[in-house]
């Protein structure tokens, strides 16, 4: 799966996820705005490398549709990933919640 996430202290530069590439969105992308995280069809290299016919993502998707494949500890250290660890936590965090306040629920009708 294609993805980047953008770069911190450079608005115009992505880092690509599985392999900590620096790319840039190709001129031609109608995307008028710099989102977080997208996923690409097309890396194109010329003098600069650039990703090409881009979607922009939710970074909570990644872990929904493709677990297996988003298995952080696979990836290399980079300030992505770290973003995506913040991500996965919240994530985990809100299952948490979730499973808690569903388990008061049966217990209070149970009462």
């Amino acid at each position: 799966m294609q993805t980047a996430g953008i770069m911190r202290g450079n608005e115009k530069a992505y880092t690509t996820l599985k392999d900590d590439q620096v790319v840039l969105m190709h001129p031609s992308t109608i995307i008028d705005y710099k989102p977080e995280f997208v996923m690409y069809n097309e890396f194109m290299l010329t003098s600069k490398s650039y990703i090409r016919t881009l979607m922009v993502i939710d970074p909570e998707w990644l872990f929904e549709v493709a677990p297996d494949y988003f298995q952080l500890d696979e990836f290399p250290t980079s300030e992505v990933k770290r973003k995506l660890e913040r991500v996965q936590k919240k994530m985990e965090a809100k299952k948490l919640a979730l499973k808690e306040a569903e388990s008061k629920k049966s217990k209070s009708k149970k009462l």
